[in-house]
């Protein structure tokens, strides 16, 4: 299955999952606690989506010096890699929602209750998510 992903595709789905953890680090307290539990997560995953979020590369530009900026390329990027997923597997699309979805809550775990900006955020990047 991996090889029907375009080197574009696979550029998709690492901005979308790294992005969306950056975009929770953004809005946290403890960006860095929040970007390093979020990343192992990702690691973590298991099937296409594992192996492409886990392979190594150089591809995964996030610009912007705002979070609105980053918002502006990771929100699209997420619904556009559950679309691009749902056409080649909608069980990877299903891992792929899961696994950032995990990413979150690996994320915000260390932090106690989310307070209301993340929790905003991740509500952000959970209806981008759902919206393909």
């Amino acid at each position: 299955m991996t090889s029907t992903l375009t080197d574009h595709d696979k550029q998709t789905l690492r901005t979308a999952a790294y992005g969306a953890v950056s975009l929770l680090a953004a809005a946290s307290p403890k960006p860095h606690k929040v970007s390093s539990h979020g990343t192992i997560a990702l690691t973590s995953a298991t099937g296409l989506v594992g192996h492409v979020l886990t392979a190594k590369s150089r591809d995964i530009h996030l610009t912007g010096k705002t979070t609105a900026e980053l918002a502006d390329q990771v929100l699209p990027a997420l619904t556009a890699a559950v679309t691009l997923l749902t056409e080649h597997s909608p069980a990877e699309a299903e891992n792929f929602r899961n696994t950032v979805t995990l990413a979150l809550q690996a994320a915000q775990l260390h932090l106690g209750a989310p307070s209301p900006v993340t929790a905003d955020m991740e509500q952000k990047i959970t209806a981008a998510l759902n919206a393909a």
